[in-house]
C-alpha cells in the first residue's frame, strides 16, 4: 500500500532523514503535501536541526497551518478557488450535454509561497 499523506508519517520520514550521518543527509525535502511536511518539521527539532539552516523544507497545499509553524513552512499553492470553479463548470457541461461534452486536461499554474522554511541565505 502507499503511505499514508499525514503528519505522522512526515514525521517517520523524517526520522529516517535525521538519522542519516550529516554528510550523507540532504539538503532540503519536497514533501507531497503540506501535512507530511509539518510532521517532517517535527522530525527536524525533536533531533536538533535547524530549518532550513541544517534542511530546507517545502510542502504543497499551502494550508492554514503552513503559514501557522513554529517555522513557517514554504509551500506551493494551487489555485483552489480556479479549481473549484473549473470542476464545476466542466460537470455542468457534462450534465448538460453527455454526448457533445468532451473530457480534457485542464493545467493550473502554480505559485511557490516562500516563507522562512526554505529562505536561508548560505551566503552570509
Amino acid at each position: 500500500t502507499a503511505p499514508a499523506l499525514t503528519v505522522a508519517e512526515g514525521r517517520a520520514v523524517g526520522e529516517r532523514v535525521a538519522a542519516l550521518p550529516a554528510d550523507e543527509r540532504p539538503t532540503a525535502a519536497f514533501c507531497a503535501n503540506d501535512m507530511m511536511a509539518l510532521g517532517f518539521l517535527q522530525a527536524m527539532a525533536t533531533h536538533g536541526l535547524r530549518v532550513p539552516e541544517d534542511l530546507a523544507i517545502i510542502g504543497y497545499d499551502d494550508i492554514d497551518f503552513a503559514a501557522a509553524a513554529a517555522v513557517p513552512l514554504s509551500s506551493v499553492r494551487q489555485p483552489r478557488e480556479l479549481l473549484g470553479r473549473t470542476a464545476i463548470d466542466l460537470l455542468l457541461e457534462e450534465v448538460a450535454d453527455p454526448e457533445q461534452h468532451r473530457h480534457r486536461q485542464v493545467i493550473f499554474q502554480p505559485d511557490l509561497v516562500i516563507r522562512e522554511s526554505s529562505a536561508f541565505d548560505r551566503r552570509s
